[in-house]
């Protein structure tokens, strides 16, 4: 059973940088795509960003794109989420999640495993 655990939130000015890191245990991720979600209060949990398990494809929420940056390490296990220009509304809980099964078409991705969450504030 996959076990994936988020770091690297905190408070942070608007205009700037924060890097989530998601380390993996219990099983490689290397064959698995891998994403980042995150909700805010009061609002229901939305997709943020994805990687293919192959590392040739990422994708974006529109309202991210160009700001964030998803990437992954599979000799550390881990996937980070490098934020830049961040704004208020990026306030929420960041959480990482990974597919069920492996190598599968990331369209097709089911992100069934999830870690707790970091949070992210931004002030204005």
């Amino acid at each position: 059973q996959v076990q994936l655990s988020e770091s690297g939130g905190g408070l942070v000015q608007a205009g700037g940088s924060l890097r989530l890191s998601c380390a993996a245990s219990g099983r490689t991720i290397s064959v698995y795509n891998m994403a980042w979600f995150r909700q805010a209060p009061g609002k229901e949990r939305e997709f943020v960003a994805g990687i293919s398990w192959s590392g040739s494809r990422s994708y974006y929420a529109d309202s991210v794109k160009g700001r964030f940056t998803i990437s992954r390490d599979n000799a550390k296990n881990t996937v980070y989420l490098q934020m830049n220009s961040l704004k208020p509304e990026d306030t929420a809980v960041y959480y990482c999640a990974t597919d069920s099964r492996a190598r599968n078409d990331y369209l097709r991705a089911r992100f069934d495993y999830w870690g707790q969450g970091t949070q992210v504030t931004v002030s204005s």
